[in-house]
């Protein structure tokens, strides 16, 4: 038996359409911060660097499982970003065995790039505002934040962010 769901009162109607335009208000700058980015690496490549960037060094089968990639293919993609001077490989000093990709001073600065751009994009955004109005989206996306809570890495890893 399928439960019926409850109707939306108009204003929750506005909400939930004012709410899903600013996603994609936001989805548009978070698009536009990695645009140039993706001119120097791949969309998964980035990926690739995000979690390095927030988790630091990781072993290259921990990595490949976080990326959802067949070892021996991510391997050869792992190849492609030595070579860009993204990323290295070293020995895992407790394991000889296991490899440790980290990321480089070119790969760090990379993402710090993609963060500046965005933070950039939404301070400007910010700025079109007056005070009673930006008071008004910080208190609205401080409750909109607690009700939804914070998204695993899982969950927005696929963009990159």
């Amino acid at each position: 038996m399928v439960k019926a769901s409850p109707e939306r009162s108009p204003a929750a109607s506005a909400v939930g359409e004012a709410t899903l335009t600013a996603s994609r208000a936001l989805l548009g700058v978070v698009a536009r911060s990695v645009a140039a980015a993706l001119d120097e690496v791949s969309l998964p490549q980035f990926r690739v660097l995000v979690v390095l960037a927030a988790e630091g060094s990781q072993r290259v089968t921990t990595l490949a499982e976080r990326m959802g990639a067949v070892p021996s293919t991510f391997s050869r993609s792992l190849d492609r970003m030595v070579a860009g001077g993204w990323i290295t490989r070293t020995e895992n000093p407790e394991s000889r065995r296991e490899v440790l990709v980290q990321l480089t001073d070119r790969g760090s600065a990379l993402v710090e790039e993609v963060t500046r751009r965005r933070r950039e994009e939404i301070e400007t955004i910010l700025a079109r505002l007056d005070v009673a109005q930006r008071d008004a989206v910080a208190a609205a996306l401080a409750a909109f934040n607690q009700a939804a809570g914070e998204p695993s890495a899982d969950d927005i890893l696929v963009l990159g962010i």
